[in-house]
């Protein structure tokens, strides 16, 4: 049996040449890009739409940012809930790869982070992130009772 095509020493020893002969067509596509791609059809609605873009992402990265400085900061604090926190996520990551199919996963995850965007702008994120604020709140507050 061979190996599959993919893993051929032609495939995997042309893929760099190939890559690397690309390389030169990024300076070579800057004297026709303006030609095809004038300033005159940049609309202002175009410009609005950029602009709405670059600020999704920065909210999207300072959010990341927070979400990753709140991590270490649990870490430092309470590192034995970091622990517990880390070991029942990854757990529970491992136990859905254990359980789905890796393609089948793949197609999952990719379509998520595709329609999140318009998740995140129809406010049906923040919907069921307020149902799940609601109901773990109510969990807490029974616990409480309990130890009352």
């Amino acid at each position: 049996m061979g190996q599959p095509a993919l893993f051929s020493c032609t495939t995997m020893s042309s893929t760099p040449v190939l890559s690397a002969t690309s390389c030169p067509a990024n300076p070579m596509c800057k004297w026709p890009a303006p030609r095809i791609f004038g300033s005159n059809k940049w609309t202002t609605e175009q410009q609005q739409r950029f602009y709405e873009i670059c600020s999704n992402l920065v909210k999207t990265r300072r959010r990341a940012v927070g979400w990753w400085k709140r991590l270490f900061t649990l870490k430092e604090e309470k590192p034995k809930m970091y622990f517990m926190t880390m070991i029942v996520s990854l757990a529970a990551v491992a136990w859905v790869g254990q359980q789905v199919h890796n393609l089948l996963l793949t197609y999952l995850i990719v379509t998520f982070l595709l329609l999140l965007p318009g998740l995140n702008q129809h406010g049906i994120i923040l919907k069921y992130i307020g149902m799940a604020r609601r109901e773990i709140n109510k969990l807490l507050k029974q616990k409480e009772k309990k130890n009352e």
